[in-house]
This record gives C-alpha cells, sequence and structure tokens, in this order.
C-alpha cells in the first residue's frame, strides 16, 4: 500500500470482512503481502512489539535503538519499511519522530489469517 491506509469498506468495516468466501482480490494480495512480508524480518518485528509496548504506545529511534547492534540510520530504515507498509504512523516533535502502531492495521493483518484458517476449516468440514 502506498501512502493511503489499508482500504475498509463504506461500512468501516476492513475489507477483508467483506471477502468472507471469497478469494482475495490481487490488490488485497498485494496490500497484505506487503505488511506481512514488512513483519516477516526480525528486526522489524521487534521494532514494531517494542513501539506497542513502550510507555504511552510510542517511540522514537532515540528509545528503541538500545535495543539493538544496529546503527541509527539502519534502524530508521526499518521504521520507513514499517510505515510504508501502513503499520506504524509517525508524528514529528522537534528534531524526533514518535512512532506508534496503528491497531487497525494489525487486526486487519489478524482477521485475513482467520478467515484463510476459517476458510480451510469449512472446505474440510472440521467444525470451528
Amino acid at each position: 500500500m502506498s501512502k493511503q491506509q489499508f482500504p475498509v469498506a463504506d461500512t468501516g468495516e476492513p475489507y477483508v470482512t467483506q471477502v468472507m468466501g471469497e478469494p482475495l482480490t490481487a490488490k488485497q494480495a498485494v496490500d497484505l503481502a506487503r505488511a506481512f512480508k514488512a513483519i516477516g524480518d526480525p528486526v522489524r518485528l521487534r521494532l514494531l512489539s517494542l513501539i506497542a509496548s513502550h510507555v504511552d504506545g510510542e517511540a522514537c529511534v532515540c528509545d528503541v535503538a538500545g535495543s539493538f547492534e544496529l546503527a541509527g540510520p539502519t534502524i530508521s530504515h526499518h521504521l520507513k519499511v514499517l510505515r510504508k507498509a501502513d503499520l506504524i504512523e509517525g508524528e514529528r516533535r522537534g528534531t524526533w519522530i514518535y512512532y506508534r502502531v496503528r491497531p487497525e492495521a494489525l487486526r486487519l493483518l489478524a482477521e485475513s489469517l482467520l478467515l484463510l484458517a476459517e476458510s480451510q476449516r469449512s472446505a474440510v468440514g472440521v467444525p470451528a
């Protein structure tokens, strides 16, 4: 997904919930793959976790850099990937950008996996 947020229907529900029983569209697959790829890297997954668990649910590079043996610019690159995947958002305060996790984006990822699991379960006749 480029700069826009995860697509939401007129109902306000994430689009994945609209496709129950239907396969993903090509665009939906690309959007979800981008987000899953972003959290498929251990550093980015840890960054997401550190930001979410930080005081007030937000953190800047200066808050999380000490948790890694990586240079500041490398951490910034990983944050940029998470931001481009729309998993975090940032707010500039002076010289720092404070990041926070977008819960609705994580919810969409979780829902998509649950829908796939439910589809598979019902396809093979396994009760929920």
